[in-house]
């Protein structure tokens, strides 16, 4: 793992890889699902609930595929822990901030949902506090210091999830 994490100087110094915060908040819902005989749960067998979740996962990964498919074409490092060669302000970037990690969030509610998982529903605005905090957040101070105006101008007029 040391290889493929490895923290640069020049970056926003996360951690760790922000899908591991929401694949582990997902799996321990489903856990705790396990462990409570599903207490509480809320999520009703429903056509319309499969639908939703579905829906949310298609979603969630287009919104993902658009994030990484804009880094990748202008040249940015997607890891975080990389540096970051530019602000990327077009495309899907010019609604969402964070397109990725709002895929990712879009993703496991639909997965929580098609799995009928109350505890992955709950434990996710629990994910999304730490991606705020522990990724973004960093992210935010180091592209502020790196870019200053370019970065606070888009700041100002893009919003960080939708």
């Amino acid at each position: 793992m040391s290889k493929l994490f490895r923290l640069e100087k020049d970056s926003a110094q996360v951690k760790f890889p922000p899908p591991l915060v929401y694949l582990g908040f997902l799996l321990s819902g489903l856990l705790l699902d396990q462990l409570s005989g599903r207490v509480p749960d809320f999520i009703p067998v429903s056509p319309w609930i499969m639908v939703a979740g579905g829906v949310a996962i298609l979603a969630g990964f287009s919104i993902m595929i658009a994030g990484t498919s804009r880094f990748r074409k202008l040249g940015n490092n997607l890891e975080p822990w990389k540096h970051a060669n530019q602000i990327v302000s077009s495309g899907i970037y010019r609604f969402t901030r964070n397109p990725m990690y709002l895929g990712m969030a879009l993703a496991s509610l639909g997965l929580a949902l098609l799995l009928r998982s109350s505890w992955a529903v709950i434990l996710l605005p629990v994910a999304l506090v730490v991606i705020r905090t522990q990724v973004i957040a960093r992210e935010e101070r180091y592209l502020a210091a790196k870019f200053g105006d370019e970065y606070l101008a888009y700041k100002a007029k893009v919003r960080r999830w939708i």
